[in-house]
């Protein structure tokens, strides 16, 4: 009895025989057609969730700030009274605190961080990539806590010793620069708590950036190098131009860490609510600082609204900041091969 050849004429092809495997053609592969449909769901399911969470974050925030919004209005942003006994907030001091800390941070991180991703992916012998490459990932582990009471306890009196005596005796009389370095030697404060948060924020700029150093082609480096250039040249000639977006999406990562640490910069900043005059080393206050420092003995009246009002007021200068960051890396990527 003859067997039956298929309908299909893909698979009637297939079949006969002395048709090489090569050259058959593929065959459809039936799956369950509810595991698409679960997977489809689940998928939605995550993304919406996502988007509710963050709906239900900023709805929280907002609900709980409406009295202090109604109460102070956009003032709250430039005024610097912060007074719980009397009942008068101001959230200047605190957003003053967060920027300039922030600033600090990644003005020492990011030439640090490039110093030691180009050491890593153009300088470093093969032996010691691997051992510094895994010791800088293990910085990032670190909780902030210890951070900080390192900060406290070792860094701050080594830099009240070593450079804010100094600095106050060499440059005192100095108008401007006096007043820059003014302050009790105590070696706490702004600058204390930005030095402390660049050191948090290196491990994730340097990774980020060493990984995308890495990706860039080996035949481009190589025919730089073929052709006289210098390592410098490389990297700003050929390895920066083709990883621009990586690095700036690195930096906004570390700021993004930098203007959302809590314990670290409390332990180091001085919380102090009140701002005297404007000196790296003065005693001040962050948002997420006094979030911690205030939020659970916040009592009636406009402490808590307030302190809600500056959560409030953090989520959206991160959101600016993330959107910025995102604008930057579309016209980065839009502009890619185009003539300089």
């Amino acid at each position: 009895m003859a067997a039956t050849l298929p309908a299909d004429p893909a698979l009637r092809k297939a079949r006969e025989p002395g048709v090489k495997p090569a050259d058959r053609p593929p065959t459809r592969r039936h799956n369950a057609p509810w595991a698409d449909t679960v997977f489809s769901f689940l998928a939605h399911a995550a993304a919406w969730f996502t988007l509710a969470m963050l709906a239900g974050i900023i709805g929280s925030l907002v609900l709980g700030a409406m009295p202090a919004i109604r109460e102070y209005g956009l003032p709250f942003l430039w005024h610097s009274e912060w007074d719980p006994v009397q009942d008068h907030y101001g959230g200047l001091v605190m957003i003053y605190g967060t920027l300039a800390t922030s600033i600090i941070a990644l003005v020492i991180a990011v030439p640090v961080s490039f110093g030691i991703a180009l050491f890593l992916t153009e300088l470093a012998p093969t032996w010691l990539k691997r051992p510094l490459g895994i010791a800088i990932e293990l910085l990032a582990g670190v909780p902030s806590i210890v951070y900080g009471m390192w900060g406290l306890t070792v860094f701050g009196p080594i830099l009240a010793t070593y450079v804010q005596q100094p600095m106050q005796a060499a440059f005192g009389n100095v108008p401007v620069l006096g007043t820059l370095f003014s302050g009790p030697p105590v070696g706490i404060g702004i600058l204390c708590a930005g030095i402390i948060l660049a050191i948090m924020v290196i491990p994730f700029i340097a990774s980020v950036m060493r990984d995308v150093f890495e990706v860039t082609p080996p035949m481009l480096k190589e025919s730089a190098y073929g052709l006289g250039a210098t390592t410098w040249e490389v990297v700003y000639k050929v390895v920066l131009p083709y990883t621009k977006t990586g690095v700036v999406g690195g930096i906004m990562l570390g700021l993004g860490r930098a203007l959302g640490e809590t314990m670290a910069v409390t332990f180091v900043i001085g919380n102090q609510s009140q701002l005297d005059q404007i000196s790296l080393f003065s005693a001040a206050n962050s948002i997420t600082s006094v979030l911690a420092n205030e939020f659970a003995e916040a009592g009636d009246g406009m402490h808590r609204p307030a302190l809600l009002y500056l959560a409030l007021v953090l989520f959206v200068i991160t959101f600016f900041v993330l959107a910025f960051a995102k604008v930057l890396l579309m016209r980065l990527s839009r502009n890619e091969g185009a003539r300089a």
